[in-house]
């Protein structure tokens, strides 16, 4: 093994035939924040024309959870301070999931444990993404005022029927039997066989696919959300957020429903217009970049917005789980305001992928 070097809260080494990506802030669930960003992409180009490298595998040194997403309580106090700074993380880690998404090389994403928000925008770029019964995927940045970004709108705007609109409202968590189901993950390997897998892979990553196959579990997996996919569609059939509240309204004698309907009142009301605008727009994005350049443009519109800094302080900081969002009541939102945040950037402001 070629030496390791550490760059703050993420470890980017190679390895066998491998170039190994590995988060390295566990107390944190190796949440993201901007060094770890650039340190990764720095491996990245640098491992683009290597020879040695011929596979990408992504995963985390020690702890529970793959990676729990951005650091959003650093972000919102560099929003309320100095806005460029937070700005500029969006910017960083939209390169990182762009020069995923275009690498030449194929990827493995072991989505072991906890994988949201800045861990999907990671992950779903991969040509393997690995789940097991340790993961828990999900999309819930309407809880603290955001959408989902990373390219979610592009994953989730792909997925069968209403599930995007019911995953980004509810912020639902999908085990690694549901992902599968889904085709969010490609395959479910047992945690305990994950080790020897790696190890395999490394030392012949031509035979990635075969190795996946041989340690994935076979037997039919136990995917709740599939029961669901009829409630859903039916649910969730609107664009209009009054109109999915109603119809789970009307579901009155399913507690499901109900259950939803509550969840999604907790939410930020702007973020989730926002949220099923974006599913409805990232449909025409004809290519990747095009989707980071309309998530990028919203996301900077969107932090300046009350409700990204009092979702973070009701959430994460305070952990009172009560904000005030501005305004409450979604019918106080008209289309001219959720539209607002999709126009496009000063040419000088729009985002732009890493020249490599």
């Amino acid at each position: 093994m070629d030496a390791v070097t550490k760059v703050q809260d993420v470890l980017t080494f190679k390895q066998g035939q491998a170039g190994r990506l590995r988060l390295n802030r566990p107390k944190a669930l190796h949440s993201l924040n901007r060094q770890m960003v650039r340190a990764m992409s720095a491996a990245l180009i640098e491992w683009r024309s290597d020879p040695d490298v011929r596979i990408i595998l992504i995963d985390h040194a020690e702890g529970r959870g793959f990676c729990a997403g951005g650091d959003v309580v650093g972000i919102s106090q560099d929003v309320a301070g100095h806005e460029a700074a937070a700005r500029g993380f969006f910017f960083d880690e939209y390169r990182l999931n762009h020069l995923e998404y275009t690498y030449p090389k194929p990827g493995v994403a072991f989505m072991d444990g906890v994988t949201m928000g800045g861990g999907v925008g990671i992950a779903c770029p991969c040509r393997y993404r690995v789940a097991t019964e340790r993961t828990l995927f999900a999309m819930p940045e309407t809880t603290i005022g955001l959408f989902p970004d990373v390219g979610g709108g592009r994953y989730l705007s792909r997925l069968r029927g209403r599930l995007a609109q019911f995953l980004a409202l509810t912020g639902h968590r999908l085990s690694g039997a549901e992902c599968v189901a889904l085709r969010l993950a490609t395959h479910f390997v047992p945690s305990d066989r994950l080790g020897a897998t790696k190890e395999k892979i490394i030392a012949q990553p031509f035979r990635t696919q075969a190795i996946l196959d041989e340690a994935a579990e076979t037997q039919v997996l136990d995917a709740p959300i599939m029961g669901r996919l009829e409630a859903i569609n039916r649910c969730f059939a609107s664009d209009r957020l009054e109109d999915i509240l109603a119809a789970l309204d009307a579901e009155f004698d399913d507690p499901w429903c109900a259950e939803q309907a509550r969840i999604i009142r907790a939410k930020s009301p702007m973020a989730c217009k926002v949220s099923l605008k974006l599913l409805v727009e990232s449909q025409y994005q004809l290519h990747f970049l095009d989707e980071m350049q309309l998530e990028y443009a919203i996301m900077v519109r969107l932090i300046r917005h009350p409700d990204f800094r009092e979702g973070v302080r009701a959430l994460l900081i305070d952990k009172d789980n009560a904000p005030c969002w501005q305004p409450a009541d979604p019918s106080a939102i008209g289309d001219a305001e959720v539209d607002a945040f999709f126009a496009p950037l000063p040419a000088a402001e729009q985002w732009q992928p890493l020249d490599v």
